[in-house]
């Protein structure tokens, strides 16, 4: 899993509207927690719409090697019979992460306060992505981390044969590393407290309570506050995993830019977390509504539908909202795009540390498009060339990033000349089904 073979280009052209509906996979930080929560507790957990991407698989993969017992049944509902908090065994392999940053930085903080050692390794993409900002906290534990310079994959975690409990303010709003230690906050005594100044995806602190375990939230002179008291007897659960609003992204955009659509995305997850973008677009003027909001099982879900929007205007997205939109920077930067004035994204600097480095790989490529992007280490900026203005007839580099293939290809959806990404198959990490969906919709993909 440690890399997707030959490459498989894709391109995408102009053609007529979309419309139809489009059922996105499950949510991908829902399916990863569900797996992990589900190995940690005790008994059988049942999980209904798991994302079934590359990305997620994985993580099922590393549950086994820690001695939980996960299977899928036939109806394509997944049951893990969980080994309890502080029942991880040792692998006998190394843990193949794939491209799944969530996954390995997760799972390195459930294990990192057992007695036992493992390593893991990951794509040419993840093993790019730096470590540390997991390890260090996780050494407060008690754990070492041992591996390649830069803090970068393949790695040795060996766990904390004595775990204390820690106290950790993030230096970044990442909801990786608040989980991560969370997660390893789970097996040593008393209380772990995480800080975060900026609030990032709550799905962990919701899913751990609905666990069984304490946690408490709170908002205070230092920021968001998160205490979680250990050794808890984790509860198995019956888990429905709404559908994935990054996803959702992706046909919502595309219907957006391309001229008639009209393409409703149902059972989104609309965590207020999570659902920068979707704000972001409604401030563009997109014809964006929400139907059926309704909530389930602690999340906020919604029907979306998204209607062809040639009057979008260019504006400056909210610094703060980056945390809860980070991985929908580059969609929206097809949007903007396709609409008129400047967009500005400041506060972002978290894309230059993805799959790929996403504002220079969005801007390389929207360049080649015909569009103008101005850059800085934190920051972009979009000059839209408004409904139907771009050029198109780049050839870009997906650089082994699922969002950045999808996204030109939504490009090409809309542009006055073919886009085309030399390598598709990095889509199947997270989003599978992506070719099928939207070639279902209307769109010309080859």
């Amino acid at each position: 899993m440690s890399g997707h073979g030959d490459p498989r280009p894709m391109r995408a052209e102009r053609g007529g509207a979309l419309s139809g509906e489009a059922h996105v996979p499950g949510d991908k930080s829902i399916s990863h927690r569900s797996l992990i929560l589900g190995a940690l507790s005790v008994g059988e957990t049942r999980i209904r719409g798991l994302l079934e991407g590359e990305d997620v698989l994985a993580t099922a993969a590393a549950m086994r090697a820690f001695g939980a017992e996960v299977t899928r049944d036939d109806a394509g509902e997944w049951h893990v019979h969980g080994v309890g908090v502080g029942g991880f065994g040792e692998p006998e392999d190394v843990i193949d992460c794939g491209n799944a940053g969530t996954g390995v930085r997760l799972i390195m903080g459930a294990m990192a306060t057992s007695p036992i050692t493992a390593t893991f390794t990951g794509d040419a993409s993840l093993r790019s992505r730096p470590m540390g900002r997991v390890t260090d906290p996780l050494a407060l534990f008690g754990a070492k981390a041992h591996g390649r310079t830069g803090g970068r994959l393949p790695m040795t975690i060996v766990g904390a044969s004595s775990p204390v409990p820690a106290r950790y303010t993030l230096p970044m709003a990442s909801a990786q590393v608040k989980s991560a230690v969370l997660l390893a906050g789970l097996n040593a005594p008393g209380e772990t407290v995480v800080i975060e100044t900026e609030a990032t995806r709550d799905h962990t602190e919701r899913m751990l309570a609905g666990f069984g375990a304490a946690v408490r939230v709170e908002d205070t002179n230092e920021g968001r506050v998160i205490t979680l008291t250990g050794q808890p007897e984790l509860r198995p659960q019956s888990i429905d995993v709404p559908r994935d609003p990054s996803s959702a992204a992706f046909p919502v955009a595309a219907a957006l830019i391309v001229e008639g659509s009209d393409v409703l995305v149902p059972n989104i997850g609309l965590n207020p977390t999570r659902a920068g973008l979707y704000e972001t677009l409604r401030d563009m003027g997109a014809d964006l509504t929400y139907e059926n909001i309704r909530d389930e099982g602690g999340e906020p879900v919604a029907d979306l539908r998204a209607r062809y929007s040639p009057d979008m205007v260019g504006i400056e997205v909210p610094p703060e909202r980056a945390a809860s939109m980070i991985d929908e920077y580059p969609i929206l930067s097809v949007v903007a795009a396709n609409a008129r004035g400047r967009t500005s994204m400041h506060g972002v600097k978290e894309l230059r540390v993805k799959e790929s480095d996403r504002i220079d790989a969005m801007a390389v490529g929207l360049r080649a498009a015909g569009v103008t992007v101005d850059e800085g280490p934190d920051w972009w900026e979009v000059e839209g060339m408004g409904a139907g203005g771009v050029p198109g007839g780049a050839t870009v580099e997906a650089r082994l990033d699922h969002r950045i293939a999808m996204s030109f290809l939504c490009l090409g959806m809309a542009s006055q000349k073919p886009v085309t990404v030399d390598d598709a198959a990095p889509i199947a990490t997270s989003f599978p089904i992506f070719t099928g969906l939207m070639t279902g919709l209307g769109a010309r993909l080859t």
